[in-house]
């Protein structure tokens, strides 16, 4: 009986832990969203992207801690930021993305040392359109606060149900 409880125990702890996006993870929302790269050091230059769909058509505002806040214009899906030469090496600061009603967090860590980024070639022109590759992987329409509480529903009636079919007639008396 102790060997059903902890093997119900064990598959609740997984579903639950298994559907904690992992620290260095984008939050999903309905527009995608990226900083590249995502250490960087002092003073370093960022890449701060946004795929343009029906859920981001217009401005997209960009913000963080560590930079002035950016702005990429409606029909372009990138820019540029500089990172504050005093941002702490080894810190991990939120960068925040909000376009039109939509808006989601990516983590950017800064590291020590001169900047890691540098890039070979500076375009002077921003291009006006990416292609639209689809979901690429993702799970489409679903929250991960979604997935995961259907998890933990699943393994806590799992659990339930294995406990309640072993039950002894005389554990009913007493």
């Amino acid at each position: 009986m102790r060997a059903i409880r902890v093997a119900s125990a064990v598959l609740l702890a997984g579903a639950l832990t298994s559907c904690v996006p992992a620290a260095g993870a984008a939050i999903r929302t309905d527009f995608g969203f990226g900083v590249e790269p995502s250490t960087v050091a002092p003073g370093g230059k960022v890449t701060l992207r946004v795929e343009r769909n029906e859920a981001c058509r217009g401005e997209a505002a960009v913000e963080s801690p560590v930079f002035d806040v950016v702005v990429i214009p409606p029909r372009e899906s990138w820019a540029t930021a500089v990172v504050d030469r005093d941002a702490k090496p080894g810190a991990v600061y939120d960068v925040r993305f909000a376009c039109d009603e939509s808006s989601g967090t990516a983590r950017l860590t800064i590291a020590g040392g001169q900047p890691t980024h540098h890039p070979t070639h500076h375009p002077t022109h921003h291009p006006h359109k990416g292609a639209h590759a689809g979901e690429g992987g993702t799970l489409a329409g679903f929250d991960l606060r979604e997935i995961g509480l259907g998890a933990a529903l699943i393994a806590g009636s799992l659990g339930a149900a294995c406990h309640f079919a072993r039950r002894r007639p005389d554990e009913d008396a007493g």
